[in-house]
């Protein structure tokens, strides 16, 4: 489940009361974890997140990341699902956990305890692995659209790995708490559920799309015949092929749902494990909040779950109580300056960013929101001097000085010139293409790097960035822009196409860089 929606008044109601337990933040490799459990805890659920990514980077033959820690995902752990599902907001009442794809930093709210039944019931495991698998598809698996039954059903594959306690991982158990809609292929037969976009799901077909995706997936993975299989439907959906004609590849759609009826029959389903030797964990570091920060986790829970017209104030003014002890603490004024930016108090919050950087000048995000600031009231006041929109941008500049690696300064640069409605410099292109590279899980990141591919007549490159989006059913907004803009190009409309990127609501095409 990828779902990006705004927190809700309720759900504001609730964060407060994670101001009262002693928090902690574990750093390893690949994960920045906040959880109020105890220290040994905490590490404990790191180095489970760490294992689990090891396990499938061994198992699929996928290098490590390279990137710097920008792009690590941050997760907080939440007490039990009713918690995420007020975090969640409006719509989030059969939430149980979600991940939000990013430039500015994924993030993922996940239950320390799910609840239901032990063994037929959905776990806390289950829900954050499902949603870490879909970071790992879009960080490692780049160039490829996949469908959404194969989005779904690879993550379910792995969503219910085991750890044993010899440090191996057993891949390939059945979602038994999808049981009643594995079987059911009536509720989404093959015809449909192979289709790029299977319409608008809900209930019952919604569950059959994860449930039916993991049958396919799991029945193209283990069963020897079929893993090549996978391969070559793939390269037809992604050339473009018809559904029909890239399911010959499984040997047409005709009674591809027996087949995957008969897969499930069996007595015994094959699996696969991992050597827990094979893994390599890596540090990691665990240490409790300071003071500010501990105090400031109701704000930036919020923060980082988002806002809208209605919850920015709130927050804004709940950042502020919180903040006010602690006026030179930098972690306490760049969440103020996070609020108070959101709230659309920009001189606030260009102030706050000032009083970060007082003590941090080498704070990314300070030096961001204080370019952001400035940027926004430029906009407000409807400034055309270039001086002044340059000397904006030189905080994004100075920010990516400190760490090169962190694609939302980029971001920040590129868009700085549309928003001032002057032609993006060669650096500014230069620049979204790169945090593409960076940041590929973003699906705004990916609709403006398919503009500058297309202004540079490489139609291909600009294709591969597109389909990844167009194929996302989670993403609604952007994904009618890119298939606006694949549809121009079927067409041999270039400008078309180009024109479909720009004339979009510019919160979709950004997807969530930023949050109001």
């Amino acid at each position: 489940m990828i779902r990006k929606l705004l927190l809700s008044a309720a759900a504001l109601a609730i964060v407060p009361g994670t101001a009262h337990a002693a928090w902690y933040q574990a750093s390893s490799k690949h994960f920045v974890v906040y959880d109020n459990e105890s220290p040994d805890k905490v590490k404990a659920y790191t180095e489970k997140l760490e294992r689990f990514d090891q396990a499938i980077r061994y198992w699929h033959h996928m290098p490590e990341d390279t990137r710097g820690p920008s792009a690590r995902v941050t997760i907080f752990v939440l007490s039990d699902t009713d918690e995420v599902a007020k975090v969640f907001g409006k719509g989030g009442g059969e939430v149980a956990g979600f991940y939000d794809p990013r430039a500015s930093g994924s993030v993922a709210f996940t239950p320390r305890n799910a609840g239901g039944d032990a063994d037929y019931g959905l776990s806390a495991q289950a829900i954050l692995f499902h949603e870490y698998t879909h970071h790992f598809m879009l960080t490692t698996l780049t160039d490829a659209a996949f469908p959404p039954w194969l989005t779904e059903g690879f993550a379910e594959l792995h969503a219910t790995a085991i750890i044993k306690p010899d440090g191996s991982v057993q891949f390939g158990a059945v979602p038994r708490y999808r049981q009643y809609t594995i079987a059911r292929s009536n509720l989404l037969p093959a015809s449909q559920l192979l289709q790029p976009y299977p319409g608008n799901l809900d209930g019952e077909n919604r569950d059959a799309l994860y449930a039916r995706g993991w049958l396919l997936t799991h029945y193209l993975t283990f069963d020897p015949e079929r893993r090549k299989q996978l391969g070559a439907y793939l390269i037809a959906i992604n050339s473009g092929k018809s559904v029909p004609e890239a399911a010959m590849a499984f040997g047409g759609l005709s009674g591809l749902d027996g087949k995957l009826d008969g897969w499930l029959a069996r007595k015994s389903m094959p699996f696969n494990v991992i050597n827990g030797s094979e893994l390599k964990i890596g540090q990691i570091d665990v240490r409790a909040l300071t003071p500010a920060e501990a105090a400031m986790m109701p704000a930036l829970i919020a923060s980082e779950r988002g806002v809208d017209e209605k919850t920015a104030p709130q927050v804004a003014d709940l950042a502020r109580r919180l903040a006010a002890p602690f006026p030179n603490d930098p972690a306490a004024q760049n969440e103020l300056a996070e609020a108070e930016f959101d709230a659309k108090n920009y001189a606030a919050a260009q102030a706050a960013a000032d009083r970060a950087l007082a003590t941090d000048p080498k704070s990314v995000h300070a030096l961001m929101y204080k370019g952001m600031a400035q940027q926004a009231m430029l906009v407000r006041d409807k400034v055309t001097d270039k001086d002044r929109w340059a000397a904006a941008r030189r905080w994004y500049l100075a920010a990516n000085k400190v760490d090169t690696e962190a694609p939302e300064p980029l971001v920040l640069f590129y868009t700085s010139f549309v928003e001032a409605k002057e032609k993006p410099t060669e650096n500014a292109d230069n620049a979204i293409l790169y945090a593409y590279q960076l940041a590929p899980y973003d699906p705004g990141v990916r609709l403006q790097a398919a503009t500058v591919l297309l202004e540079r007549d490489q139609e291909k490159a600009a294709r591969i960035a597109l389909y990844p989006v167009a194929y996302n059913i989670e993403e609604a907004g952007p994904a009618k822009i890119a298939q606006a803009a694949l549809k121009a190009l079927d067409a041999g409309d270039k400008p078309g196409a180009i024109k479909a990127l720009a004339a979009t609501d510019e919160k979709d095409k950004k997807g969530d860089q930023k949050k109001n």
